[in-house]
């Protein structure tokens, strides 16, 4: 079985190097516990994140995820989030008019040389997901049995079927005095709502960290 390793932050670029961004977070299906889709935001454009299918459009590497789409047919993707206005004190909310907004260092849309100034007014971003999956960021938490262990950093997926195959934590300081990572099989999660959880104790995964030798002390 081969299997990829996605790392949440990894930097991703479309066809010819357009529309730079990163992996904000992966869209997991607990029922089949496999990667359905990598949410990605492009770089200076908050509240704009595209729900990436993965497929074999998406070419994952080291560090780096390749996207074959041109910059707009990326547009076009269904949106990860929405971005709510709400007029201060206590006015009402609404709905940001979807748009592919500038960056921070882009002239705005209109042609003016300065984008209007939103006094008195507050947003905020919820994330959308397909309906009964679960998105999972980094630096989510991994809770043991007994407590939390640290923070999710990539999942290990197998490459054909996207089926998770381990999840790999940044452990808590303290926790083990030589080893700052560990990857813990699928078999040892129970499930992926609100961060992951798994079957095993805290003893438990610092004893599959001391067997880990993809990650050596360090």
């Amino acid at each position: 079985m081969a299997e990829t390793m996605l790392v949440i932050g990894s930097d991703t670029r479309c066809i010819g190097n357009k529309v730079p961004g990163e992996v904000k977070s992966v869209v997991v299906n607990p029922g089949t516990r496999t990667v359905t889709h990598l949410v990605v935001e492009p770089k200076g454009r908050v509240g704009l994140a595209r729900l990436v299918p993965l497929d074999d459009k998406v070419e994952v590497a080291p560090g780096k995820i390749g996207l074959h789409y041109t910059e707009a047919v990326f547009e076009d993707l269904p949106a990860a989030e929405e971005t709510l206005a709400e007029i201060l004190p206590g006015g009402p909310v609404e709905l940001i008019p979807e748009g592919w907004r500038p960056a921070g260092d882009e002239p705005p849309l209109d042609g003016s040389k300065t984008p209007p100034v939103r006094q008195g007014i507050a947003e905020r971003t919820l994330d959308l997901v397909p309906a009964g999956e679960e998105e999972e960021h980094r630096g989510d938490h991994v809770h043991a049995t007994d407590g939390d262990i640290g923070q999710l950093r990539a999942l290990g997926i197998d490459s054909s079927s996207h089926q998770v195959t381990r999840v790999h934590v940044l452990l808590k300081e303290g926790h083990l005095r030589r080893h700052r990572e560990v990857a813990i099989p699928s078999d040892k999660v129970s499930g992926f709502d609100a961060g992951i959880h798994l079957n095993i104790s805290k003893q438990e995964v610092r004893d599959l960290a001391h067997d880990d030798v993809d990650h050596p002390s360090g």
